[in-house]
């Protein structure tokens, strides 16, 4: 009996979402996002101007998909799912500081998406900065 529901909490220990972070959210951005993105995650940062593609305002993620933070596709850039071509390499450009312990969220369809903690911080980051 006991290893039944040992073996059902291993199972079903992916299903549960993972604590967002928002404060080492703002603080990964500032490290690692803010040269591109600017400090205020409007895309003006210092860098732009070696960039062939300008960086996103991020601000406006939700704004622009319909009211929305779309987060898989967030999160899908920032893990290197879906890479940038102005990285010139996947995103981030940072590599393996944004791996980890595989960790899971929700995608906005309620959906379950992997990824790592520090991803998961800096998703709950960009949802609080949203205009």
């Amino acid at each position: 009996m006991i290893r039944s529901i040992a073996m059902a909490v291993a199972i079903l220990a992916p299903l549960t979402a993972a604590a967002q972070d928002v404060e080492a959210g703002g603080d990964l951005f500032m490290q690692y996002c803010a040269t591109c993105h600017g400090v205020d995650a409007k895309g003006g940062g210092p860098m732009n101007s070696v960039l062939v593609i300008q960086p996103t305002d991020l601000t406006r993620l939700a704004a622009e998909n319909d009211g929305v933070f779309p987060r898989v596709r967030a999160i899908s850039r920032i893990d290197g799912r879906d890479p940038l071509v102005s990285h010139g390499s996947p995103m981030p450009i940072y590599g393996q500081f944004f791996e980890g312990r595989g960790e899971t969220i929700r995608g906005e369809d309620g959906v379950m998406i992997m990824t790592s903690q520090p991803v998961i911080d800096l998703v709950a980051y960009l949802e609080g900065v949203q205009e």
